[in-house]
């Protein structure tokens, strides 16, 4: 099942079908995945964030390929960081470069989508919390990034406005250890990586967060970017694809 979040003149959630056409929800899907009302179609409507976001969580070096790309030792703990929620845009927003961008890069992503309270959950329990998942791009200015870092620190250089699609839907019941992740800009493939090379996979994130913090419905975990990072500049798009969920695509403008 694939869930979306919609403009046709009020703001809805909708149960997405193969054929395109959108049955809204009696309620926010934390709630209940029951229709009610009319159909309408993607034609006719404006896809959003897939999701109301209520805290953006980031996973640093969590693939073991990324982390040999990087050159640094893979993390033995997760390697958290925050993101603001105006960097949350939906599919076909731009990503805003900004006019101190000097180095603008994609980060392809599983993001996970926090569906009821957890508090102190163990691994074997985690995936019940989760709502479903979507595609994420991290998108980070890395010379603001690298200054942060060096003062062991990180907010800026990825928490511009519009530095954190999401969606295009949420996708319910699949299994987030082996999905196929593929990022392109303007068609030419540049990350291609499974899930299963994750260092800490979803079940860890989501039982290590929980220890310290009650994670919420709302709440989303990017889970990492894979090898195969590089730059974007102004007048690229910018697709994430990952299997059962569908393609995130962004285009890149240049702020004014």
């Amino acid at each position: 099942m694939k869930i979306v979040r919609y403009a046709d003149g009020n703001i809805r959630y909708g149960r997405l079908e193969a054929d395109g056409t959108i049955l809204p929800l009696r309620s926010s899907p934390y709630e209940s995945l029951e229709t009610l009302g009319p159909a309408t179609h993607l034609d006719k409507v404006r896809l959003l964030a897939p999701i109301e976001v209520r805290s953006l969580i980031g996973v640093g070096l969590n693939y073991v390929k990324h982390a040999q790309e990087a050159k640094q030792p893979l993390p033995t703990t997760p390697m958290l960081f925050m993101k603001p929620l105006d960097a949350v845009i939906g599919p076909g927003a731009p990503i805003i470069y900004p006019r101190q961008g000097q180095n603008v890069h994609y980060e392809g992503e599983l993001a996970v989508v926090i569906g009821r309270t957890a508090r102190r959950v163990s691994e074997r329990d985690a995936l019940s919390y989760v709502l479903g998942y979507t595609c994420g791009n991290d998108v980070s200015e890395r010379v603001i990034q690298f200054a942060e870092m060096k003062q062991g620190c990180l907010l800026v250089g990825k928490g511009f406005d519009t530095f954190n699609p999401i969606g295009p839907c949420i996708a319910i019941d699949i299994d987030p250890t082996n999905l196929e992740l593929e990022t392109r800009v303007n068609g030419e493939v540049k990350q291609k990586t499974n899930t299963n090379d994750l260092v800490f996979p979803v079940a860890r994130l989501i039982a290590y967060l929980s220890e310290a913090m009650t994670l919420r419905p709302g709440d989303v975990i990017m889970t990492g970017t894979p090898f195969g990072v590089g730059p974007v500049k102004p007048g690229d798009v910018v697709d994430i694809e990952i299997s059962g969920i569908g393609i995130l695509s962004n285009p890149v403008i240049a702020e004014v």
